[in-house]
């Protein structure tokens, strides 16, 4: 445990330098499991969705404003993920965690933004999909690449300047020595609880962005999914409805995951064991990001169809075809 000594109007203030994570070192062999699992599922997480962003990049048919949000939502899962779980994994392998004070900033910083700027994008993609069942003919019109870049600019900004303001919030809060976070990592109320000071103003913000940039995506999913469906079941052909439904149901799937695991998360019961509130938190951080590139493969004909195509080198071939060899 560190700390500095500082003397701040004539009375002594501790300055907290470094943090401790606790996480589940009083269960060192679960550590070793949790090592391994979270090992496997961030790699496929990292190449799952490494693997959707090429896909979308190479295949000429997935340029498209509903493949363009995907592998925004892809770069998400690998930063946020990437945000934690590298250190986390050390820490596994570690008698005692640690993680310096700026460390812990940025740590927290980055993992409440993207966890925010993912519902924005989610709702952005459930703009699309209503454009482009409800409005086919304008489609083109209203979705065009200026549109869809503004939308998936709104949805980084909207997370970052979010969690700038908690963390200016949190971070001048005293902490008066306290530096033990119960958590795997720098999560926004495992680090409010060390706070000494009045907590009044980070629990409204915390309240309002929820609401703002949490439930208000949500609810602008289910109109936008009312609609959808409205419009399908007005399709005369069950072929046709199924068609257009198809379209939809990679995303619907993405967000009752996420908001599924969300809400049990944040709305359950308090335990009363806290290693399974941490570990709840360990699943909805690793476990969740890289569900969505098996959603998309397995449930979307397209992405399927540019993957056989990349495993036979045809997108690889047509690619390096649009270059001219200089001799």
């Amino acid at each position: 445990m560190r700390w500095m000594e500082s003397e701040t109007n004539g009375a002594n203030q501790t300055v907290v330098t470094e943090f401790v994570l606790l996480g589940l070192h009083d269960h060192h062999n679960l550590e070793m499991v949790l090592f391994v699992l979270c090992l496997g599922i961030y790699s496929v997480n990292v190449l799952g969705n490494a693997l959707l962003i090429g896909l979308n990049t190479l295949d000429p048919r997935l340029h498209t404003p509903m493949y363009f949000f995907l592998s925004n939502l892809a770069l998400m899962d690998i930063c946020d993920t990437s945000s934690f779980v590298p250190l986390m994994l050390v820490n596994f392998l570690e008698t005692q965690s640690t993680i310096s004070f700026p460390g812990c900033a940025l740590q927290m910083y980055l993992t409440l933004a993207l966890g925010f700027m993912e519902c924005v994008l989610l709702a952005m993609m459930a703009c699309d999909r209503y454009v482009a069942i409800c409005q086919p003919l304008r489609y083109s019109e209203l979705m065009n690449r200026q549109t869809c870049v503004w939308m998936a600019a709104l949805s980084w900004g909207a997370g970052f300047a979010n969690s700038l303001l908690h963390s200016i919030l949190t971070w001048s809060l005293p902490f008066c020595g306290h530096n033990i976070i119960n958590h795997f990592f720098c999560e926004i109320l495992a680090v409010l609880k060390l706070a000494c000071g009045d907590l009044s103003l980070n629990a409204l913000l915390i309240m309002v962005a929820s609401a703002v940039l949490t439930l208000a995506p949500l609810l602008l999913i289910f109109l936008s999914y009312v609609f959808i469906l409205t419009a399908i079941l007005r399709v005369p052909s069950a072929a046709s409805r199924h068609k257009a439904f198809s379209t939809c149901s990679a995303h619907l799937t993405v967000v009752v995951i996420f908001y599924g695991t969300l809400s049990f998360m944040y709305f359950k019961p308090k335990a009363e064991n806290l290693y399974l509130d941490k570990l709840l938190a360990l699943f909805y951080g690793v476990v969740t990001p890289s569900l969505n590139p098996i959603v998309y493969s397995l449930r979307n004909a397209e992405v399927k169809a540019a993957a056989i195509a990349l495993l036979r080198r045809d997108l690889l071939s047509r690619k390096m075809a649009r270059f001219p060899v200089v001799l």
